[in-house]
């Protein structure tokens, strides 16, 4: 009997066992499984987080991209009339800022002014702060180099500003290596100066050059031709200043960033901005008409 009883309390623990050991065993299937199921959709999450963090580090995959969606074209300008200037109401005006504003609604988007540091005119551009730099701008080696630009657009030279009453003493360049010179920093002055020798000293704007003649600081400034025809003489708030020598000749241009798809979508509407006059009125309405270069003699001179 007790064997009997023995027997059967055996084979009750061993069933007990077996039923434990299938329970345990089934209970880790289950956390298994939903283990794996958590773990693939943590992955598709983070993948798709992982996408979506790509896309936007890369961002639009153009400059058009960009500025259409961000609804701008942002302007990298300085003061410098006729091309950039504020009127009485604090509104940017020039054939610069009034082109740069026609271009822009033909985008469908608006153009905004900011005022740059001429001489951080790429570092500006290239870290986004600007879109573009419009501002009468020289297309020098340096600037074709670190931009890509469109085709010149317009005729300048680098002339030197002296007082009226004594400018028939410094009639050419041999005359000027005594004068103490004011540029503008990171200009096309500056750079003509530098390469004749002169003694000169780097300002903010071709403003403050003017302004550092007008108060006997410095003998004499080099500015942008255009800008000379525009603000001294008979009629402007410079009237005993007069230019002489003109140091160069030169083409103006707009630059946007190396490789840029808006430099061919601007000369498209230079372009048609010629064929439908509003190139000439424009340049008309600021006095830059001579300087003008018309659609073909531009293109020539890009390919030169």
């Amino acid at each position: 009997m007790k064997k009997r009883m023995l027997s059967v309390l055996l084979c009750g623990c061993l069933a007990a066992s077996v039923i434990t050991g299938c329970g345990s065993s089934a209970e880790k299937e289950v956390v298994t499984n939903t283990d794996a199921e958590d773990a693939a959709k943590d992955a598709a999450e983070e993948g798709e987080a992982a996408e979506a963090a790509e896309e936007t580090s890369e961002g639009p995959a153009s400059d058009m991209e960009y500025v259409l969606e961000k609804g701008t074209l942002v302007v990298g300008i300085t003061n410098f009339a006729p091309m950039d200037y504020m009127d009485e109401n604090g509104e940017w005006i020039g054939f610069d800022a009034d082109l740069a504003n026609a271009f822009a609604k033909s985008l469908g988007i608006e153009a905004e002014f900011v005022e740059i540091e001429w001489d951080n005119k790429i570092l500006e551009l290239d870290s986004k702060a600007v879109d573009c730099v419009w501002n009468g701008m020289t297309l020098t080696d340096e600037v074709t180099s670190a931009m890509e630009c469109t085709d010149a657009y317009l005729h300048n030279a680098q002339v030197v500003v002296v007082p009226a009453d004594v400018a028939e003493d410094y009639q050419d360049v041999e005359s000027l290596s005594d004068l103490t010179f004011a540029v503008e920093a990171g200009s096309a002055g500056e750079a003509e100066v530098s390469a004749l020798g002169l003694n000169y000293t780097p300002v903010s704007a071709q403003s403050d050059a003017l302004l550092e003649v007008a108060s006997g600081t410095s003998d004499a400034a080099v500015i942008d031709l255009l800008m000379a025809a525009a603000m001294i003489g008979e009629g402007t708030g410079y009237e005993n200043l007069t230019y002489t020598v003109s140091l160069n000749n030169e083409d103006y241009g707009v630059g946007f960033r190396k490789g840029s798809d808006l430099t061919a979508v601007l000369n498209d509407y230079f372009t048609s901005a010629y064929e439908n006059e509003v190139m000439q009125k424009t340049a008309e309405k600021y006095g830059v008409q001579a300087a003008l270069i018309g659609a073909e003699a531009a293109a020539d001179t890009a390919e030169e």
